[in-house]
């Protein structure tokens, strides 16, 4: 059946809205609706991953505006933000607070990395470089050739590339 684009939107708007309970445990982060000018906060049901809301801005008086006006969130997942903290330290005293999965994975990548490039010295002697198999010395040797044939001006370029691989 042919239905107008107003017809439709009319039908939509007369439809009634679904109840939103406001989830036990929400996830709260940033996102970038205009890299480095304009920014939004989500909010999303941890536990299925549905979206709640979407506030403008990243401050803490919206994120503790909409906490206040939807009671009941007992634990919040959210990065490392300090104003994320505090709206929710303000508007849920009795929530717990939790860093998501993404920030703590980052978070242990980067002290794991710390370390190793700390000791990086230290595992050097213990593993001495082995020297190179048939199949590195062929790679090399090729590689070799190729760039002795560009470097007199061969086409080869077009075919092999001049990528610098080993």
């Amino acid at each position: 059946m042919p239905v107008s684009r107003s017809t439709a939107l009319r039908r939509l708007r007369h439809l009634p809205l679904p109840e939103l309970t406001v989830p036990r445990v929400i996830g709260v982060d940033d996102f970038a609706l205009r890299r480095r000018h304009r920014y939004a906060t989500i909010v999303i049901d941890a536990e299925t991953g549905r979206r709640v809301a979407v506030l403008p801005g990243r401050d803490v008086a919206t994120l503790e505006s909409w906490l206040r006006e939807h009671p009941g969130v007992e634990v919040v997942c959210r990065d490392g933000s300090a104003a994320y903290a505090e709206a929710v330290r303000r508007a849920l005293p009795d929530a717990v607070q939790v860093s998501d999965r993404w920030h703590l994975w980052r978070n242990l990548c980067d002290k794991v990395m710390v370390e190793v490039r700390a000791h990086a010295g230290c595992w050097a002697t213990l593993n001495p470089p082995r020297p190179g198999g048939v199949h590195e010395q062929t790679v090399r040797e090729r590689w070799k050739k190729v760039h002795k044939l560009l470097g007199q001006g061969s086409a080869c370029s077009t075919a092999h590339g001049a990528s610098g691989w080993p």
